[in-house]
């Protein structure tokens, strides 16, 4: 007979409970924003669900052409799900349509703010949008070199996208701890989650692949009054395995 997802919710609960939790992490990073907050904060980052472009091995970048597919749709839902006994302040996300129709999708039912933010937008990644990631190593393989191992060093056009992406982590970070509220929504993509992760902890671009969220992946930091995060939730995938998990 097969186990209930309480069950195994429950075993897991178990297996992996919180040991120690870190109430004082006071110099532990580096302040996220310059004026200190009214209290603790909590945010919670979500990578959109798979998308059309995810399942053909596709360069999305800042492309709006991408769409989340029937699985993606699927993977907001539990997201929702995971979520609904978490009272959230506000959501902020990408407005570009997979992560935008996510966010929707995850805040339906809410009457608190869902603000669409620019600060949030994927790498902008020029002529390599929408092309198979096949295609692209093939046509430009030193271009593609880079941006796979040597992303603090790419340059598309000109421009340094991962570099610009920790410009854009840094104002997103403020924009999202200015707003009122104690726990807040985010709802983006990974490229731009990895940035946002990487910043909170003080590493820099040439550390861009040193973590990784899935579709549908959450992340969750706590943030004292001094703006000074705590990660205490990294690529947590649970609930797109387990239905009755609630976060």
């Amino acid at each position: 007979m097969e186990r209930s997802d309480k069950c195994l919710q429950r075993e897991l609960a178990e297996r992996f409970s919180l040991t120690g939790d870190a109430y004082d992490f006071t110099g532990a990073t580096k302040p996220l924003i310059q004026e200190p907050l009214k209290g603790f904060k909590n945010v919670f980052l979500v990578r959109h669900g798979l998308s059309s472009w995810n399942e053909d091995s596709r360069i999305q970048g800042s492309s709006d052409l991408s769409i989340l597919s029937e699985k993606g749709v699927l993977q907001a839902l539990k997201c929702k799900a995971a979520l609904q006994n978490l009272k959230f302040d506000q959501c902020f996300a990408s407005p570009i349509s997979r992560a935008k129709s996510m966010a929707e999708l995850i805040w339906d039912g809410r009457n608190e703010h869902l603000v669409f933010s620019d600060s949030l937008k994927e790498a902008h990644l020029h002529f390599l949008e929408g092309m198979r990631n096949e295609d692209a190593k093939m046509q430009y393989p030193e271009i593609y070199r880079a941006w796979r191992e040597d992303p603090a060093n790419f340059c598309i056009e000109g421009v340094y996208p991962v570099v610009d992406l920790w410009d854009r982590a840094v104002q997103a970070w403020r924009e999202i701890l200015s707003a009122e509220g104690q726990r807040i929504l985010v709802v983006t993509h990974k490229s731009i989650l990895r940035a946002m992760v990487c910043t909170a902890l003080g590493m820099g671009p040439k550390r861009f692949r040193a973590v990784d969220i899935n579709n549908g992946g959450i992340c969750s930091f706590k943030i004292n009054e001094k703006g000074e995060p705590l990660l205490y939730g990294l690529n947590m995938t649970a609930h797109l395995y387990v239905d009755s998990f609630r976060y």
